[in-house]
Order: structure tokens, then C-alpha cells, then sequence
């Protein structure tokens, strides 16, 4: 049945392109997404500095689910407080404020859209000033160095990761995602850039990828059969040297055979000095579209594409030519948290992008960061400041967040 904002059809009349991204999905697990619609992992640095959701945070992925997102995927959630991305991010453990974290649950769920974690160690790429960055090898690069995990870091990785889906399925997560992309620790394994091992973690994309596998069968063991979990995973560095497309190929096959319930196809890197795919200029479509079809030969799992999605006829046409199931859409979501609904029934239309002239590196971040800030204090409509003025308060706020996360949470002495 139409709902009354919706147009309404004839028997004989084809209903419009866009409808296709009205039809639920089912995952191989059982659980049914409403629609075709992500709201995918972002950073919102929204927790409060000590590991903890906020308030702000809570209305955030409210106002999302408001909007009409069959499924809201928390970003850069820590599985444990030692290789964080920033001191803005959740933490799970023992020590997590459960009533917020139910308090943000059950506001997303009151609309019925999905909330799920996206569980990351950021490995090398941890934020120096709370961490010590680890990756799959020691690097030493001008500008960049970290230390490389041992045999027995890596193995202990499986346990830890599925330590922290129970937490999330205990607290009422009703899902999770394993982050897998954008240069974080998963995707270093997989990246030549970053992996340099020769023990049986290096050397061919499938010991490269085999982390993933055993991450993925420790999680099913600990959830069970019914619980959604799914993967994020670059399909390209798109750095010289860097993870192939032919070995992200690769990587899919090696999905397939596990009981991973949604693969989220997405790429590039926040490696320093790496430019991100979305502050690139538009390219005028999904920037990752040509993979996911010829990943869907490679897969039954249904796919995810996230990445430049713009308008209702890019999502439209990803759908309905098969090449995803779902559309993973960030900051469109930020710039329209109704784009949802506007774009399943009402008139279509689409975010309006802004260019931002010679910003500062990382500018472009730090306005879309400080716009969610917005978002979650409802005062988006008040919301006006350039990147140079965003990247002040953002690195003003991430300073004073750092000195709280290192008294929650103090690193150990080095060895």
C-alpha cells in the first residue's frame, strides 16, 4: 500500500525507476532491511572523550532514522581503547556507559532502521597523540613510521574482534560491521603497501586476506546464525603499489565462502598524504560501480556499494541493474539526514554538494565533522562556517578530547 506522500500507480502503469529502492532485503541471516538505503560508517566523533556515547550522538542517529535509512552504521567503533582513529570514538568494554549506548539504540530503533557498529582497530593509522600505531610490519616512511604487530597480536585479534559482537549484541545492537577499508588496520593487511610479512599473514592476497576469514567464523561462532554481520573492505588503495583491483577480487571470492551477511564495497586510504575519494571532484556516479559489477560475478552475498552516490537516478540505476543491493551513502546523508524519505517518497530531490576553495588539508572533513556536530545538537539550520573555521574548532575539540582519552585510558610503557 502507498503511503500518502508516495504517487500513486495503475494497475497497467509501470511504477517509476526509483521504486526499486522501496523493496526490503533480506540477508542470508534472516533480518530484513526496509529499503535500499544506508546511512554508511562515518567518523562523527560524537562520543564524549572517555570511549562514551553523548546525547548529540543519540539525536544523530535519531534524526537518521527519522529520515527513513533502513540501516545506520555507527563509524569507527573501538573494539578495544588501544588503536583508536580519534578520541571522538566509541570504546566497547567493560568499562562502556551501557545506559547511553541504549539510549542511542533504542531512539534509532523507535523508526525502524538498523543501527549497527562498525568495529575497527586503526592499526597503523591509530591517532598518535592517544596510541602507539601497530600494523601488519614496521614502516618508516618520511613523515610516517609505526611498529608491526607480532604472530601473536594477530592471533589473539579473532577473539577480540568476536568479544566485542557480543558486547554490541548484549547491549541491543540489533548488527555489526568489521571494518575492512580505508587504510585502516584490516585493509593494511591486505595493501603490499602495508603488509611486508613473509610468515603465513604475507606474501598472497589469500594469507594477506586470511585475517578476514578468521574474524569473520569467530564472530558467527560467538553470535550465532541469526545476527547480522557484515564487512566493509577497499576494492582499491587507489595508491601506486597499493591493493589491486584483481586482488580485491580476490578478496570477494574468499567472502563468499563464509557466513558473512553483507559486503560493503568501498576504497582509498587515509595513509598521509593520500587524497580521499570523496574530496576528489564529482565523477558523476558511484566512484566504485564498475568493481561491485564485476564483483557480483564472484558472489551470491548481497553487496553494498558506498561511495558517490549523488542522486536518485545514481542509486536508482546501481539497484536495479544489479550491481548492488544496497546504496552506502555519508555525506549526503549529512548534508539531507531525509534524503531517505525523500528519495523513496517524495520528490527526489538531491543533496546540494559544496565546493570549498583552496581548504586547508583535511578541511573538507573537519566542515562535514562539524556539520554532524550540528546535526546532532539540531542546529544544522543555523549551521554556516568555512573548512578553515571547521578545522579549527575540530582540532580545538580533538585536543581537549585527547587529554580526557589519555586519563580513561593510559597507555602502557613501551617495551
Amino acid at each position: 500500500m502507498e503511503r500518502e506522500m508516495g504517487t500513486h500507480t495503475s494497475a497497467t502503469e509501470a511504477p517509476p525507476r526509483h521504486h526499486v529502492l522501496r523493496s526490503p532485503l533480506e540477508l542470508p541471516c534472516g533480518i530484513v532491511l526496509k529499503n535500499r538505503i544506508t546511512k554508511t560508517a562515518m567518523s562523527d566523533s560524537l562520543a564524549d572523550g572517555e570511549g562514551d556515547s553523548t546525547g548529540a550522538q543519540a539525536r544523530l542517529y535519531e534524526r537518521w532514522a527519522e529520515g527513513g535509512v533502513a540501516l545506520a552504521i555507527i563509524g569507527e567503533v573501538q573494539i578495544f581503547p588501544d588503536y583508536p582513529e580519534k578520541p571522538g570514538n566509541l570504546v566497547f568494554g567493560p568499562q562502556s556507559n551501557r545506559n547511553a549506548l541504549k539510549s542511542l539504540i533504542d531512539r534509532t530503533l523507535a523508526h525502524g532502521a538498523q543501527l549497527w557498529p562498525q568495529l575497527s582497530h586503526c592499526g597503523a593509522l591509530a591517532h598518535p597523540p592517544i596510541s602507539r600505531p601497530k600494523g601488519p610490519s614496521a614502516l618508516e616512511l618520511p613523515g610516517f613510521s609505526c611498529g608491526g604487530l607480532s604472530v601473536e597480536e594477530i592471533e589473539a585479534l579473532p577473539a577480540i574482534y568476536a568479544q566485542a559482537a557480543v558486547f554490541a549484541k548484549e547491549t541491543g545492537f540489533p548488527g555489526v560491521q568489521i571494518h575492512a577499508g580505508h587504510g585502516f588496520l584490516l585493509s593494511q593487511f591486505i595493501s603490499p603497501l602495508f603488509n611486508k610479512r613473509t610468515d603465513r599473514f604475507g606474501g598472497s592476497i589469500e594469507a594477506r586476506a586470511q585475517i578476514f576469514v578468521m574474524i569473520i567464523d569467530a564472530i558467527r561462532a560467538a553470535v550465532g546464525p541469526a545476527y547480522p554481520v557484515s564487512i566493509k573492505f577497499n576494492s582499491t588503495d587507489k595508491l601506486e603499489g597499493g591493493l589491486t583491483e584483481d586482488d580485491a577480487y580476490e578478496v570477494v571470492r574468499m567472502l563468499d565462502d563464509t557466513s558473512i551477511d553483507l559486503i560493503d564495497i568501498s576504497g582509498g586510504t587515509y595513509f598521509p598524504g593520500a587524497k580521499a575519494s570523496s574530496d576528489a571532484p564529482s565523477s558523476g556516479g558511484p566512484y566504485f560501480i564498475e568493481f561491485a559489477r564485476r564483483a557480483r560475478g564472484a558472489t551470491k552475498k548481497p553487496l553494498q556499494l558506498t561511495g558517490g552516490f549523488e542522486t536518485r537516478d545514481h542509486a536508482a540505476e546501481a539497484v536495479a541493474s544489479g550491481a548492488a543491493d544496497m546504496c552506502g551513502l555519508a555525506r549526503a546523508n549529512v548534508l539531507m539526514p531525509d534524503l531517505a524519505n525523500t528519495w523513496l517518497y517524495g520528490d527526489g530531490s538531491n543533496p546540494q554538494f559544496p565546493r570549498f576553495e583552496a581548504p586547508p588539508h583535511g578541511g573538507v572533513t573537519a566542515w562535514y565533522t562539524m556539520r554532524i556536530n550540528a546535526l546532532g545538537t539540531d542546529t544544522d539550520k543555523a549551521f554556516s562556517m568555512d573548512a578553515h573555521e571547521a578545522m579549527r574548532l575540530y582540532n580545538a575539540r580533538d585536543d581537549e578530547r585527547a587529554i580526557r582519552w589519555r586519563k580513561k585510558f593510559p597507555l602502557s610503557p613501551p617495551l
